[in-house]
């Protein structure tokens, strides 16, 4: 290519990949990934399209690749390509030819497959060892691929694989097995079969002369990494978290360092998943304590790293809040426990040897509209580990569930948790951010005029049935806090002839049939039919079953009756408790 940003697309015949390039998958890649549904689906394509369609191009797909120039970077020796996007079907390829490698007796092929995944050296012509694909995301990987795929006849330990499926630490090494012992499960089947003409030669060289992709190439990387964000690919995309790892490991100098955080990174990433993403941006939150008004990667590139504002006193550009690299991951690795602790569900013997903090913090994961909490819980561990950490969780969750429930918007509520990060950056210690800074302000008006209102159908309802179950839990125990629903004492629809009519008047039905005193959590989807009992029966029939881990529901239950008297009591009730949670009762 002439310039570093110019931007190269063609298509290109799988035996021109796998004779005349050679790739590298970079340590900021994730992990190989692809399982049985996805392999499937690839050898069903091909051998559909070798049946159907011998004579024609079958396209397979795109991948996207920065290509690296020899030399370009310390001990790189000869040009190579590191693949951005399409890892997951170019490895099954490499796979696949290992794979038929192993089941041909035909020299001939055993040769071609051989030549594609891997390149004998010659001393005499210069011609350097290499393997089509290097995997520099780790190196159990590259040594799964030396013994296994490089190797003639690496595929047929069977018993190898399968421990490896199961024992390996790493991700890929762990699937990388697994797509091989399907890939020749599939491939014996179809060998077996003599209901078809399944020829392995030919399977090969329909692959090799007719599958074809598209490429796009460019030596810059930042060019390279928005380019796959446009591209469709069968496997996983790069998210921001990989591109961001890509940038620290790239600061890094010695080569341990590089191999600690990447496998520090990986792990993380097999660990929490989808919520990693989500972690990386409760660090950027803690960092600026401000909303996120760009993407992940960036918030981090222009607003930590390299701030483009400036500060409002001084009209200087804001320093930066991190620098890449060891301080970046330091700091990941720091939080990584702190969130680990957090939310572990173990933190009891911390907190007064009860799980009412555990408690809590499942109550909020699971009924608070979003995880703006978790960026001022994890300062204030990282501060003041868990030196009256109940009591703050306790505040915490009720700053927030309050402005919820009064209605503030989403800014108003995420502005509120950035304040109170700021307060604990401020505080000595945490006596002084609770019994003098004291952050929390609660608009009692608005949440009690809510929780007074007919709340049924409401988003904050079930959170209000899950935090009166825990303000009534016996916390010497873990609570129970899957399949709930929300039911009604007093049915929606009772029947005519029914005992509700008989002791609510229409009115008082309309009035208060959503109301939170005739709400309770069941542990069950509801059943519409048994819903309309009458209470006695439906005490027995019903509720019995259901709401045995809801003590909130089983104090309800104790009624004999369920009358206007009873309602009303109840209503009171769980509305004083909640008031006296909240502080909100006058004190006497």
């Amino acid at each position: 290519m002439s310039g570093t940003h110019e931007i190269k697309s063609e298509k290109i015949f799988v035996k021109d990949i796998f004779s005349n390039m050679w790739f590298r998958v970079p340590e900021y890649q994730r992990p190989y990934v692809w399982g049985d549904d996805q392999i499937d689906d690839l050898l069903d394509d091909l051998v559909f399209a070798l049946n159907e369609k011998p004579d024609q191009d079958y396209f397979l797909g795109s991948f996207v690749y920065q290509s690296k120039r020899a030399g370009s970077t310390p001990g790189q020796k000869f040009d190579e390509n590191d693949l951005l996007d399409g890892q997951q079907r170019m490895t099954t390829l490499f796979l696949l030819f290992a794979c038929i490698r192993d089941l041909s007796n035909n020299p001939d092929l055993k040769d071609a497959c051989q030549k594609a995944i891997f390149q004998k050296g010659n001393d005499f012509d210069g011609v350097p060892e290499r393997s089509r694909i290097i995997f520099a995301i780790r190196p159990e990987v590259q040594d799964f691929v030396d013994n296994h795929i490089k190797l003639e006849g690496g595929t047929d330990d069977a018993a190898v694989l399968e421990t490896l499926t199961t024992k390996s630490p790493d991700p890929s090494v762990k699937n990388m097995a697994s797509a091989v012992l399907k890939i020749r499960r599939d491939l014996k089947s179809l060998i077996d079969d003599t209901n078809t003409s399944f020829v392995l030669s030919n399977f090969y060289s329909f692959i090799r002369k007719n599958v074809l992709l598209i490429y796009v190439a460019t030596e810059n990387l930042d060019d390279a990494f928005r380019l796959f964000t446009i591209l469709n690919d069968r496997g996983m995309p790069l998210r921001n978290s990989d591109i961001l790892k890509s940038t620290n490991l790239g600061a890094l100098t010695e080569d341990s360092e590089k191999d600690r955080y990447a496998k520090l990174w990986e792990e993380a990433e097999g660990e929490l998943g989808d919520d990693f993403d989500r972690f990386l941006n409760h660090i950027r939150t803690i960092l600026l304590k401000e909303k996120a008004r760009l993407n992940l990667l960036d918030e981090f590139e222009h607003k930590i790293y390299n701030p483009k504002e400036k500060e409002k006193t001084t009209g200087l550009l804001k320093k930066p809040s991190l620098t890449k690299g060891k301080e970046t991951f330091k700091l990941i690795e720091r939080y990584l426990k702190h969130y680990d602790q957090l939310l572990g569900g173990d933190n009891h013997r911390e907190t007064g040897n009860t799980f009412e903090f555990d408690n809590l913090v499942q109550i909020m994961l699971i009924g608070l509209p979003s995880s703006d909490w978790l960026p001022p819980l994890m300062r204030y561990i990282d501060r003041f580990g868990h030196n009256r950490i109940l009591e703050f969780l306790i505040k915490l969750d009720n700053q927030l569930s309050s402005d919820w429930i009064a209605q503030y918007s989403p800014t108003a509520r995420i502005d509120r948790m950035n304040n109170i990060i700021r307060a604990i950056e401020a505080a000595d210690t945490a006596d002084h951010l609770l019994d003098q800074i004291n952050p929390f302000e609660f608009d009692e008006d608005g949440f009690c005029r809510a929780i007074n209102s007919a709340v049924y159908g409401r988003r904050f309802t079930r959170y209000l049935l899950l935090k009166l179950d825990y303000l009534y839990a016996d916390h010497s125990q873990r609570m129970s806090l899957h399949y709930l629903s929300v039911e009604h004492v007093l049915p929606q629809n009772p029947s005519a002839n029914s005992k509700w009519f008989e002791d609510f008047t229409k009115e008082e039905r309309e009035q208060w049939t959503h109301r939170l005193g005739n709400l309770v959590l069941i542990t069950t989807k509801k059943n519409t039919s048994q819903g309309n009992l009458d209470f006695s029966d439906k005490k027995v029939r019903y509720f019995q079953k259901r709401i045995s881990t809801c003590p909130n529901s089983l104090r309800v239950l104790q009624n004999q009756n369920w009358t206007m008297v009873e309602l009303e009591a109840n209503h009171n009730a769980v509305i004083s408790k909640l008031k006296d949670h909240y502080g909100f009762n006058p004190k006497e």
